[in-house]
């Protein structure tokens, strides 16, 4: 028996009759020509929950596009947007309609009505097999009846859907089946989730956030760098936490370890408040765990050569007597001369004290159980880059050479570039937290995080500079010819050939690099092969950027970049039903409407039904049984 025939064998399994296989024919043919779903973009979420949540529930404005789409002409602005916020929020809006006194049977039936023409519109496109599925459980059978409905010519089925109605009214249901049908329509409007990268740092609430994407039906996560150095923390490599710490510490975040995740920083600050007495104990503690870890990233890169950083090991540099460091031939004044454990003649040795620290903290991230769920995850779900209906995600840069060809790193002693360069990433990332007890995995997820040639960074980071040298013209950091070339079509073009996407109609989806919108940058590049959607979720980032965040829509009509303006509050979008102010911009309609056979799963199903039809000759010619 050859493997042709073992396969349709065990594929008959499945499908015992020709019947079965027939139905099964049937079936995935008409799910090819259903519209494609909904994709939604962002990244650079950077732990602003509220912001992430509230784009989150109203899918970057397609829930109100639908409630326009229906309403418009019916309702008044007020009415529609009084819809949408009872979608995004519907336990707090219905505690404020309580409370208003507005929750009459009038207002019940009216909303109920409201809400089910929403659900029935986005269920259009998908299946009712795939619908059901999305359905939740305590209301599944009466959703599925109402989104369902028929007309008929005596309205039987109108009549029978208000009586189900005005039992659920009566018998004082309707907040459990408002709720249920909110998130339906949430969950009907973006069929699948990309995050492309860098859920961690600045915000505080990175944890909320994994949380809910926890939740989530269908989603892929790309690695940023902020994601490996947590990443890197959880698999115990010792640079990568005090990196996460120093960060914290600078963005006064200390709760989202201590609160959060139960990681203790008391025997740090116990021990910077005994060698730096004069500073504010937050600031000492900041000094401390800056000088542990530029003495763990000398030893690390004295480990490794290869990664090609020994400019990075300043401690050797600094003429404690003059108080000045050489940096790339360059002198400067250091901006303090307190650096009681570093030992002139070994600086990069830990003292007792700091290794007692270090150890402890160690332990601490290798043994908090939410945060190991919480990274567990993004291994499970993500990956360095994904190609998705022809589209290629990343989150920082190809690295190129000057001249914008692939530029080589060679590790392991094997020369790496392009695709490859990533599958080895990813690979190894895989390794550390697999294989904790490996050196040389932990040390490349901290090379992942900051290294000159790493494609999570795409910069030479100057930490060392920035912390301890006043002259601001040390702190430059030059970032990979990427960020010059991704602007040319060609250089685009090569990179998705490189990653093996081959169709004209194919993108780049990057973030990582905020848009500077305030000055005069754009998120769509190089004639639209590139579109960059990081604009600042962070409030740090908003004088800069000029916006809020970008993020990107790709439905069956085309891709649409939507900028954001600053998030207010859930309190103000409840009260006053202020939305998101955003824009949208359609940069790509596709002249035919994209549907499933266009996309990854349809080339899967149209595989599968080659299959079911050879398993269809095989029965009818008797050759499987």
């Amino acid at each position: 028996m050859n493997y042709e025939e073992k396969y349709l064998q065990l594929l008959a399994e499945k499908y015992p009759t020709a019947q079965d296989v027939c139905r099964e024919i049937i079936n995935s043919n008409a799910i090819l020509n259903l519209p494609k779903g909904t994709e939604h973009f962002m990244s650079d979420i950077h732990g602003e929950y509220e912001a992430f949540c509230h784009i989150m529930n109203n899918c970057s404005g397609v829930i109100k596009e639908k409630v326009d789409l229906l309403f418009s002409d019916r309702l008044s602005e007020r009415e529609r947007q009084e819809i949408c916020t009872l979608v995004y929020y519907p336990r707090e809006k219905l505690a404020l309609v309580h409370e208003a006194g507005q929750d009459d049977p009038d207002w019940y039936r009216m909303t109920l009505n409201e809400l089910i023409e929403i659900a029935k519109l986005l269920s259009s496109k998908y299946t009712r097999s795939k619908v059901r599925k999305a359905l939740p459980k305590e209301f599944g059978y009466i959703i599925d009846e109402l989104i369902h409905a028929q007309s008929d010519e005596d309205d039987n089925q109108v009549l029978y859907h208000e009586k189900i109605l005005d039992t659920i009214i009566r018998i004082d249901n309707c907040d459990a089946f408002i709720v249920a049908l909110a998130d339906l329509i949430k969950r009907l409007a973006v069929d699948h989730l990309h995050i492309v990268g860098d859920i961690f740092d600045r915000g505080s609430c990175a944890d909320r956030i994994l949380d809910l994407l926890l939740e989530h039906h269908s989603l892929d996560i790309e690695w940023g760098n902020h994601d490996i150095l947590w990443m890197g923390a959880a698999c115990g490599s010792t640079a990568c936490i005090a990196n996460v710490i120093r960060n914290n510490i600078k963005y006064h975040n200390m709760k989202i370890l201590e609160n959060k995740y139960g990681i203790s920083l008391l025997n740090l600050t116990l021990f910077a408040e005994k060698n730096y007495p004069e500073e504010d104990p937050m600031d000492a503690a900041y000094k401390a765990i800056s000088v542990i870890l530029f003495k763990l990233e000398g030893q690390l890169i004295a480990r490794h050569p290869e990664f090609g950083m020994d400019d990075r090991r300043l401690l050797h540099h600094i003429d404690f007597e003059a108080g000045e460091v050489a940096v790339e031939g360059h002198r400067y004044p250091l901006n303090t001369e307190d650096f009681p454990t570093v030992d002139a003649g070994d600086p990069y040795a830990l003292s007792k004290e700091e290794r007692a620290v270090v150890r402890e903290l160690k332990t601490a991230f290798c043994n908090s159980t939410r945060l190991q769920e919480h990274i567990q995850f993004l291994y499970d779900k993500g990956g360095m880059y994904l190609r998705y209906n022809n589209n290629l995600l990343y989150h920082g840069c190809v690295p190129l050479d000057s001249e914008g060809n692939l530029d080589t790193a060679v590790l392991d002693g094997v020369p790496r570039k392009g695709k490859s360069y990533f599958d080895y990433a990813d690979k190894m990332a895989r390794k550390a937290f697999s294989d904790r007890e490996n050196q040389d995995y932990l040390d490349f997820m901290w090379y992942l995080w900051c290294g000159k040639k790493s494609p999570l960074s795409g910069r030479n980071m100057k930490t060392f500079e920035r912390t301890f040298i006043k002259d601001k013209s040390a702190w430059k950091e030059e970032v990979n010819p990427y960020y010059t070339f991704y602007y040319d079509p060609k250089v685009c073009n090569m990179i998705l050939r490189e990653f093996e996407i081959y169709s004209p109609v194919s993108h780049i989806i990057n973030g990582h690099t905020p848009v500077k919108t305030v000055q005069g940058e754009e998120a769509v590049r190089a004639g639209g092969k590139v579109i960059v959607i990081d604009g600042g979720f962070c409030e740090d980032y908003h004088e800069t950027t000029g916006i809020a965040g970008y993020t990107l829509i790709f439905n069956s009509h085309g891709m649409r970049i939507k900028a954001h303006q600053p998030f207010t509050s859930v309190q103000k979008v409840l009260e006053e039903n202020i939305d998101i102010e955003s824009s949208s911009s359609t940069f790509e309609t596709e002249k035919k409407r994209l549907m499933v056979a266009d996309t990854d799963d349809g080339k899967r199903i149209a595989n599968h039904i080659e299959d079911l039809e050879k398993l269809l000759s095989a029965y009818r010619s008797n050759a499987v049984d």
